[in-house]
Order: structure tokens, then C-alpha cells, then sequence
């Protein structure tokens, strides 16, 4: 009998060495203490039952004893924490540090049971059928060790079922499998303790190792950080290399070294500024990051591949040590880029063309209206032309003064504008549009809607446009350019500044085409009297302040109505 129980005590041992020799070949840092705790005590606890069952003498058992209460005080302990840690459940530092002096307390009254009554009033060896056996009476002590195992069971137990009833985030299966150990142990501990003359709870114990090897295994695939960074680095296709705050070497894969063969040079916990050849870049990008961190992403060209570098910080735990590289080949990406880059460019030329073509387009229906509306008057044509090259000289002499500052955009919408001022005429009965003489008051008051008309037209050709300043410009030459400084003007008799600029400078061009070309009812103004009825209207007709923009124009004004064969309009 002597040597099956010696040799059931023995198989356990060496199952639980194996079981260790396990777990250290799966070993990895972020494993949690006390699963490690529980591997390193079990063997321990295993090898205590091995000398107490080849025990010959009461100092030997009860050494052994003292032996197996390593495991059995805080076996439990690390079990209960392993439980909660894995259910997600957060157990105060306090309460830890409570719990551990409890289980201390415990096994120190255990350690000293030979010495004082405290844990055994008394203890007896003996061997029967040649298997040794300690016979205890417990004291106070040992009942608090066995209320605060209990209280361990208690607590693991219901962690677990608080955790699959109302934690959705941790794994089921995990949970299944920290009931097997704590189940077994709860019935070997309480109910069946003993079969015939050998215990039960080194069964139990490896029975727990087992099912923390297979937790461990399954918990490797729920860590997503530390699933994807053993990925990224067992496929090889990202660098990592290392340095401490002090821009020191720490380390680099194979990948990396890959990419900076300057790395094998170096020694670690050397300066990185021994390196040849790595001022330009890994240095430079270490240097800026220290400065902005926000500054992070840098691009390595070399042997026609291009490598994104992407600088973080390199943690221990929860503190920041130094700085990390990872380095990752990303030319195909800006090959990629390069040719949406280009595509895109192609694309945006192709849009600048047609959406120059229907700008032209848009023009020319606008120069075909306007065309269309001065046939219908009985000028000799080319009034819209006139006066927008009127308007483009006169925006040309207030820009170079610059006592009145107008934008790119005002004078080029200025100028595209022009042509529309007179739009409104085609609301204009042909009878007073037509007439070779001058107007009745009556036929002058219906003459003068064209100009309300006109904005109104004006309006509808481009309310749908998506440029909305141009429309505005448009609109008010064609409303405005009939107004007068001193309020006499129509359709709405404004006065001064109430009359928009652009309104302003049209009607200078207008009313100076209008003097100096020829119409059926009168012969053409010299340049000279064309000049001094606009700069006596200075003041009344006209913006004050335009008057020295008119002076400067009027010679390119002559040139360019001398130059023209006998091109003659109407208002």
C-alpha cells in the first residue's frame, strides 16, 4: 500500500513539472502573475505530499506539512484574483493587499505549528499500513483557514456567474473553463477529501493547471494587441527598432536591419550618432518628433522602394521609455497615390477644359441675347462692344490710380457684365424702340422700364448659376447704369454711394459711347464736346470720385473710337 501511495504522490509531482515545463514553453510577458503564481506553487504543493507520504519521523512530516500549506493558503488566493481579472471585474488594490495579509497570517500560524498552539492544539505521526499520517487537532487558526478558502470559493464562484450573466465582452468559454478548477477543487477540498489513505486535491490541482494552459491558450487569441503585433512581426513585412530618450540604440528586428544595415553596426545602449550615415534620416525624424510629436510620418526612398517610417513612443506598461520605429514598405501605396494623383490631374484638366468651353459658351449665348436685342434697335450696331471696351479701360485707369481698390474678380465680372446692360430692351415695344426721333414724355417713361426689365432677365439667365457674386454685378449694371449721383436718374432714383460701383463706371462707358457714335437722329459728337458734357455732368450724372480715372482714360478712349472705321450705336 505504502508504495502506491508513494507512487500516486509521485505522478502528481511529475504531471505538475511537466505541466510547468508547458508553460514555460508558451510563456509570453503579458501573461497575468498569477497564473504564473499558481504554476510555480502547484509543484511545490505537489512535492510536500511526496516527502509527508515518505515521511519517517514526526520533524520530517510535519516540515512536509508546512509544505503542502504553501499551495493550500495561497493557491486559492491567486485562483480567486486569476477569476476576477479574467471576468473583468475590478477587486481594489486595498482589498489585494487585505486579502494577501490575511493568507499570510494564515500560513504564518501554519509555519510555526510546531511551536505553538495556534493552528494544531496538538499533532501525532504515525504510519499505518506503511503509509505515514499526521492526526491534528485544529485550533482557532486552522478555522480561519478554512473560513477564508471558503471565502475565496465564494467570491471566484460568484465573479463567474456575475460575468456570464451580465459581462457581454468576456468569452463564455473562458468562463466555462475557470469553473472546472474551482468546482474540482471545491469538492476535493470540502466533500471528498480523502479515498481510502490518499488526498484528493493533488488531482485537482493539475486538474487547474490544465485548464489554465487551455485558458491561456484561448486568452492569446482575445489580446488583439499582442496577436497583432507577433503578426506583424513573424510575417516580416514590418521593421521595429528601438532608442531611449537619449537617442541610445535598444534593438531592431531583422526587417529593419533590412531596410538600415546600419543598425548591425551599431552596439546596444550606444548613441545612435555613432552610426554612419543615419544623420540625414533615422536621427533627423528622432529629433523632430522630440520637438512636435504630432510630427511622426516620414518616407525613406532607397533602391526604387519607398518606406513609410512611423515614430511612437516606446512604452513599458502604462510609462513612456524612449521611441520606436516601425517601418513598413509602402510603395505600392504611393505608386498608387502617384497614379490617382496623376488621374486625378488628367481628370481636373479635362473639367478646366469643358468647363472652359461652357463658360465660352455660356458668354457667347449672353454677346448673342445682347446682339440679338441691339438688332432690334435703330442704332448702327456694335454699342455692346464699345462699351465693354469702354469699361475695360476705365476699370484699367482706377486700378493703376488705386485710390479705389477692386479686386480680380470685380473687374473681370465687370467687364463679362457689360454686354447685358441693355438686355431689358427687349421688353420695349418696336414702335419707341424704333422711332428715328426722339421720345414723347410718355414714350420715355415706357423706354425707361428696360432698365427694371433688365434685372429681371438678367436674373432669370443666371439664377442657377453657381456663381453668385457675377450675378449680383450683372444685375445691378443692368438695373443701375441709368441712375445719376445727384438721385434724378431712374428706375429707382438712387443717390451717391446708393448706386452699386459697377453701376457707376457702366454708365460713364454708356453715356460716352452714346455722345461719340453716330445715331439716326444725330450725327456724332467730337471728342472734345463729348468731354465736356461728361465732365460737367462730374458731380450730378457722375461719381465725383471716378473723375480723374475718366481724365486718364479719355486718351485711350479716343484712340480706340479713332480707331474703329465707323462703328456707330444708340443708347
Amino acid at each position: 500500500m505504502r508504495k502506491i501511495v508513494e507512487l500516486y504522490y509521485n505522478i502528481n509531482f511529475l504531471v505538475s513539472l511537466m505541466l510547468l515545463m508547458a508553460y514555460i514553453f508558451i510563456y509570453h510577458k503579458h501573461f497575468d502573475v498569477h497564473i504564473t503564481a499558481i504554476f510555480l506553487l502547484v509543484p511545490f504543493e505537489q512535492l510536500g505530499y511526496v516527502l509527508l507520504s515518505g515521511a519517517t519521523n514526526l520533524e520530517t512530516a510535519v516540515t512536509a506539512n508546512k509544505l503542502c500549506y504553501v499551495g493550500g493558503v495561497y493557491l486559492m488566493f491567486d485562483v480567486m484574483l486569476i477569476v476576477f481579472s479574467l471576468c473583468d471585474i475590478r477587486l481594489s488594490k486595498w482589498l489585494r493587499v487585505l486579502f494577501m495579509a490575511a493568507s499570510s497570517i494564515i500560513y504564518i500560524s501554519a509555519l510555526n505549528s510546531d511551536k505553538n498552539t495556534y493552528f494544531y492544539k496538538s499533532i501525532t505521526f504515525t504510519r499505518e499500513n506503511g503509509v505515514a499520517k499526521l492526526t491534528k487537532e485544529y485550533a482557532f487558526m486552522h478555522t480561519a483557514f478554512y473560513v477564508i478558502i471558503f471565502f475565496y470559493f465564494a467570491l471566484s464562484i460568484w465573479a463567474m456567474v456575475y460575468a456570464y450573466l451580465r459581462k457581454r465582452q468576456v468569452s463564455r468559454k473562458i468562463i466555462q473553463l475557470l469553473m472546472l478548477p474551482v468546482a474540482f477543487s471545491l469538492i476535493c477540498f470540502f466533500v471528498v477529501r480523502r479515498v481510502k489513505d490518499v488526498e484528493m486535491l493533488p488531482i485537482a490541482y493539475n486538474v487547474a493547471l490544465i485548464s489554465y494552459l487551455m485558458i491561456i491558450h484561448r486568452l492569446c487569441l482575445y489580446d488583439i494587441t499582442d496577436t497583432a503585433i507577433d503578426s506583424l512581426i513573424e510575417r516580416g513585412d514590418t521593421g521595429f527598432a528601438s532608442f531611449d530618450f537619449g537617442l541610445n540604440y535598444l534593438g531592431s528586428n531583422e526587417t529593419a536591419c533590412g531596410v538600415f544595415p546600419e543598425f548591425e553596426e551599431l552596439t546596444v545602449d550606444k548613441p545612435l550618432a555613432r552610426a554612419k550615415n543615419l544623420d540625414s534620416s533615422v536621427l533627423s525624424w528622432l529629433t523632430e518628433f522630440s520637438h512636435d510629436n504630432g510630427n511622426n510620418k516620414f518616407y525613406y526612398n532607397k533602391n526604387d522602394r519607398v518606406y513609410l517610417i512611423i515614430i511612437n513612443f516606446l512604452y513599458d506598461g502604462k510609462h513612456k521609455r524612449g521611441y520606436q520605429l516601425e517601418i513598413t514598405d509602402d510603395t505600392k501605396n504611393q505608386q498608387y497615390i502617384s497614379l490617382l494623383n496623376r488621374y486625378n490631374n488628367d481628370l481636373q484638366e479635362q473639367v478646366a477644359q469643358k468647363t472652359r468651353h461652357i463658360v465660352e459658351m455660356h458668354d457667347n449665348l449672353i454677346i448673342s441675347m445682347a446682339t440679338m436685342v441691339e438688332s432690334r434697335d435703330n442704332s448702327t450696331g456694335g454699342h455692346i462692344k464699345r462699351t465693354s471696351e469702354g469699361v475695360r479701360i476705365l476699370v484699367d485707369e482706377i486700378r493703376r490710380e488705386g485710390r479705389t481698390e477692386l479686386s480680380d474678380e470685380f473687374c473681370k465680372d465687370l467687364i463679362k457684365a457689360a454686354p447685358m446692360h441693355d438686355l431689358g430692351k427687349i421688353a420695349v415695344p418696336d414702335g419707341i424702340l424704333k422711332k428715328p426721333a426722339r421720345f414723347t414724355p410718355a414714350e420715355f417713361e415706357q423706354m425707361k422700364m428696360h432698365a427694371a426689365e433688365g434685372a429681371k432677365i438678367v436674373h432669370e439667365i443666371l439664377k442657377d448659376t453657381d456663381d453668385e457674386y457675377f450675378m449680383q454685378i450683372a444685375e445691378n449694371v443692368a438695373h443701375f447704369h441709368h441712375e445719376r449721383w445727384d438721385g434724378s436718374g431712374y428706375p429707382e432714383g438712387l443717390k451717391g454711394l446708393q448706386i452699386p460701383l459697377e453701376a457707376r463706371i457702366m454708365a460713364i462707358a454708356d453715356v460716352y459711347d452714346a455722345l461719340v457714335s453716330k445715331r439716326v437722329y444725330k450725327e456724332k459728337m467730337s471728342f472734345e464736346q463729348a468731354d465736356s458734357i461728361i465732365m460737367e455732368g462730374m458731380g450730378k450724372h457722375f461719381d465725383k470720385a471716378l473723375e480723374s480715372a475718366y481724365v486718364n482714360a479719355r486718351p485711350r478712349l479716343e484712340e480706340y473710337y479713332s480707331s474703329l472705321e465707323d462703328d456707330t450705336g444708340k443708347e
